[in-house]
């Protein structure tokens, strides 16, 4: 029905105060049904610029939390590792004291510590997620070679010698947060890992054992258990430092993603209640806006 002249103004009014009604109900449905004050950063008014430095702040902590993960896994092997070197070593000592020199077949001492060699050169080039772990920053070559071209026989009196390793001296470190790096890095050249080969190395290559040999490879083996016990004391400690880091961005996190959760979030309760009120008066409008547009004289003076 086409509106009378003197209808129109009031009826334009109605409409437009209608549709205003029903853009706010279209935003509070949104509201209901995302539970967010807008799916876009423009919605968000003045808090825009604080919510995004809150969700690069949670993203960076998150950065943090992954790296100390990564960083612990790799210490919590690296540990074991160093665990079953000692175990060797206990072993080798364990063997060495079988020795006196009356024996006149010292070959199943030699023949344990070429295999003894071979496990503890195994257990140094231990990989994880696809790396050496104690090769340094050479995570792609194998730290120990004991070949004999690369690794000569010892003889004694022996002196260090770490020809076998083929890492680097970098150490790995993690950074845990904006002002911490943890390192924990341990490389297969440490004199802990030097002399336990060398201990082992001096039997291997002896046709037959005396006791100078035995002696000073005793008092090898011995340092290399103390020194490897003192190197898994230390990446525990590291282990310990990035966990409490790691729980510190965690908490963080946690206490960021509520703020920006305060900022951008609604009460969908309250938004539902404003969507009941809205309807009712959207559907009163609509009411007034078919009554008004169908007066005309005619009908009056019935």
């Amino acid at each position: 029905m086409i509106p009378r002249v003197a209808s129109f103004a009031i009826s334009e009014q109605m409409i437009d105060a209608a549709l205003r009604a029903q853009s706010v109900m279209a935003n509070d449905q949104l509201q209901e049904a995302s539970g967010q004050i807008s799916t876009e950063f423009g919605g968000l008014g003045s808090t825009t610029r604080q919510v995004l430095d809150l969700q690069v702040a949670t993203t960076r902590a998150q950065s943090y939390i992954d790296n100390a993960t990564a960083a612990d896994s790799k210490i919590q092997v690296m540990y074991s590792t160093m665990g079953s070197v000692s175990s060797i070593l206990a072993q080798f000592r364990s063997t060495l004291a079988s020795y006196n020199s009356s024996m006149t077949d010292t070959s199943s001492i030699t023949t344990s510590a070429k295999q003894m060699m071979q496990e503890l050169g195994s257990l140094l080039n231990t990989q994880y997620a696809g790396g050496y772990l104690f090769s340094g920053s050479r995570v792609d070559t194998a730290p120990v070679d004991l070949s004999s071209s690369v690794y000569p026989p010892a003889y004694s009196p022996s002196s260090p010698d770490t020809s076998y390793y083929q890492g680097d001296s970098a150490t790995a470190s993690v950074r845990v947060s904006a002002t911490q790096v943890v390192s924990y890095g341990v490389t297969a050249d440490n004199s802990a890992f030097e002399q336990g080969l060398r201990a082992l190395n001096l039997i291997a290559s002896s046709g037959s054992l005396n006791s100078a040999t035995v002696n000073e490879a005793m008092a090898l083996a011995e340092n290399a258990v103390k020194s490897v016990g003192s190197l898994q004391a230390q990446v525990g400690q590291a282990s310990s430092a990035i966990e409490s880091a790691s729980a510190l961005q965690t908490q963080f996190k946690s206490d960021m993603t509520t703020v920006a959760g305060n900022l951008t979030g609604v009460d969908v309760a309250a938004v539902t209640a404003q969507l009941s009120t809205y309807q009712a008066q959207l559907t009163a409008s609509y009411a007034a806006i078919s009554k008004v547009q169908s007066l005309n004289l005619a009908n009056y003076l019935r």
